[in-house]
């Protein structure tokens, strides 16, 4: 299966403290809480067979952490990782992955890498998954998948926002809503953009 999330931001004890931009980390008191969790959730949904499109800020893990304990944070993760650079994600440290990369099935490693984005059609969608929001106009059929924003969302139906704090998630029924860390599935992402698609509709 394919999944997407965005913005773990492992390691931020910041982010930790902003009620407003990502409501569900504020009761964390150690980052290695706030870790654990999204490991936990993340691993409950995700499988090693798995494909998950990361949208960008992995982790701000240079006060309090460091390369190799982020890539022993990923390594924990299941699945193999696309990985699109986030304006917290530096090329050294995409570089650091790729020495340490390692195939997870034949011909396939746990990291890719994506400097700007990455796109690919599925359930008559084409997705452009990028960490920034894009304008795109109006194209049908075209969504664009993005994190970056946090408990925000863009006012446009086409735009999903999934990241972890995403506020595109209260769209899900209430026992439907995926746990904090948890990447979503294509199927999910499908029920977002009829859901967001819906709204709209009942604005005009």
């Amino acid at each position: 299966m394919i999944f997407v999330t965005s913005d773990t931001h492992f390691f931020d004890a910041n982010l930790m403290t902003h009620p407003h931009f990502a409501p569900d980390r504020i009761d964390f008191i150690r980052v290695e809480d706030m870790n654990e969790t999204i490991i936990e959730a993340w691993n409950e949904v995700v499988e090693e067979k798995d494909t998950v499109y990361h949208l960008g800020d992995i982790g701000v893990f240079y006060e309090h952490g460091s390369n190799q304990e982020m890539l022993d944070i990923l390594n924990r993760l299941h699945g193999n990782l696309v990985l699109i650079k986030g304006n917290h994600d530096s090329r050294d440290f995409f570089k650091f992955l790729d020495q340490n990369n390692y195939e997870v099935r034949k011909g396939i490693n746990k990291f890719a890498f994506e400097d700007v984005g990455s796109y690919f059609k599925a359930n008559h969608h084409q997705f452009y998954l990028t960490h920034y929001p894009m304008l795109l106009g109006i194209n049908k059929n075209i969504i664009n998948l993005h994190g970056h924003i946090h408990h925000y969302s863009v006012d446009i139906k086409d735009n999903i926002n999934v990241g972890i704090d995403s506020s595109d998630f209260d769209y899900f029924f209430k026992d439907q809503k995926p746990k904090f860390g948890a990447p979503i599935s294509l199927e999910q992402v499908d029920f977002l953009i009829r859901a967001k698609a819906d709204d709209f509709a009942k604005r005009r």
